[in-house]
């Protein structure tokens, strides 16, 4: 497969930054709004349905299924087939890249007296699926090959057998296949987490009308669905994606004189370990007009340009944040201090390793940076970043929006080696900092 050459961008230092933006739609809550609505009864309509790749993947899925799912002006309609209701589809079903696609629809399918075989692309393909597979075999999913990597044939039954099941690994993926298997079984199916995990699932469920409730026992969290569920379809309003959003208010911190206003972002505590940390960090950053849309809470979030202080960054929450490190690194190298961030062994198994590539487009723009196991150290310059350094991204989306967001303040322009990849997850991203009054060149 031949790629495009890569396309160098320049960050100019941003006048004030100002404006009131949206960003795009959560995916977490856009591959669960799609799948629920499919095994709801009658309509389900979907605004703010994040329209990436994988989700448009997860709408292609449950179409092949017999829910159609298709777009009218800037609504999804989901055509529900009631629990257990879904059809055999003509062919294999490609997932493309979406591991979150594949994992919850695995627990979809298992209900469901019907044969099907998932695919994905080259990338998904070599993701592990053993974690989903175990426990819905229990349950009485089966699977025609013995492997535990895409392509699988799977076959589902409508007599599973509900289970209590602990998570070995903290995974909400695993946690929402077993719940919504166990929509379909007989009796109470519950999940036991040691570790707290996005409870998404959990909301959305509760929203279409399942009966799930959770409990704290022994200090571990007890998720329990009952059965033979009824859920019926839903108005779902996709809230805006707290991840795309920190880019934003982070520009908003770094550029003297801003003052910006993201509005409807999800701020479920699950999420928004960021927030707090630049609030810690002496951030001038207010959530405002709380409400609930869909079972989630969400707010507008406004941000002001403020100093900054460096702080430590406990380990605990490194799953409320880990998508948002790279960024926050690149507001610590304009605090006062040092930025101690722990616990970000996750951070060398994603896209890239973006522990080593965020150190290493700090250093490049005269940033110090050190890196000590599973701890990230950022040496605050007090204000001000060299910047005039070129950012290797490694095909990562977010250390290229990372630096182009540093760029906005440093002294001379930071560039980054290519930006093709923002397309995947947040293609909306230089219009919106443009829209607010960045500045970029090619």
């Amino acid at each position: 497969m031949s790629h495009a050459a890569p396309r160098p961008f320049s960050t100019v230092r941003a006048p004030a930054l100002a404006g009131r933006v949206r960003v795009p739609g959560d995916k977490s809550i856009s591959h669960r709004a799609l799948m629920f609505g499919a095994l709801a009864t009658g309509t389900t309509r979907i605004t703010g349905l994040l329209e990436g790749e994988d989700v448009v993947n997860t709408a292609r899925a449950v179409t092949a299924l017999g829910a159609p799912a298709l777009k009218e002006g800037d609504t999804w309609i989901v055509k529900g087939r009631g629990v257990g209701g879904l059809t055999e589809p003509a062919g294999p079903i490609d997932f493309g890249n979406s591991g979150t696609g594949t994992r919850l629809m695995m627990g979809v399918i298992a209900g469901h007296p019907i044969t099907t075989t998932m695919t994905g692309d080259a990338s998904l393909s070599k993701r592990p699926m053993r974690r989903v597979i175990g426990p819905l075999k229990l349950m009485g999913l089966e699977i025609a090959e013995d492997r535990e990597t895409l392509p699988l044939t799977l076959k589902g039954s409508d007599a599973l057998i509900p289970i209590v099941y602990e998570l070995p690994v903290p995974s909400a993926q695993v946690k929402s296949a077993i719940l919504l298997a166990g929509l379909h079984a007989a009796g109470e199916t519950t999940v036991i987490e040691k570790e707290a995990t996005r409870d998404h699932t959990e909301r959305m469920l509760r929203f279409f009308g399942a009966d799930i409730r959770t409990e704290l026992k022994d200090g571990k969290t007890h998720i329990t669905v009952k059965g033979n569920a009824e859920m019926t379809g839903r108005d779902v309003t996709v809230p805006g994606d707290p991840s795309s959003a920190a880019f934003l208010v982070c520009a908003a911190i770094l550029v003297p004189g801003s003052d910006v206003m993201v509005e409807g972002v999800l701020v479920n505590e699950t999420r928004t370990g960021l927030y707090t940390t630049l609030q810690e960090m002496g951030a001038d950053v207010t959530l405002t007009n709380l409400r609930e849309e869909g079972g989630e809470p969400i707010a507008d979030i406004r941000a002001r340009h403020s100093a900054l202080k460096g702080v430590t960054v406990p380990a605990e929450r490194a799953p409320s944040m880990i998508d948002e490190y790279p960024v926050l690194a690149a507001v610590a190298a304009f605090a006062s201090g040092d930025t101690v961030m722990h616990g970000l062994a996750e951070l060398k198994v994603k896209e890239s390793d973006r522990l080593a590539a965020t150190a290493a487009g700090l250093e490049a723009n005269g940033v110090k940076a050190t890196i000590d196991g599973d701890t990230l150290i950022v040496h605050g310059t007090g204000g001000k970043v060299p910047g005039g350094g070129t950012v290797a991204t490694h095909l990562d989306h977010r250390i290229a929006m990372a630096f182009l967001t540093m760029g906005l303040a440093s002294e001379a322009p930071v560039t980054v080696d290519d930006t093709a990849m923002i397309a995947t997850s947040f293609p909306e991203f230089i219009g919106l900092m443009q829209q607010l009054g960045a500045e970029y060149r090619t």
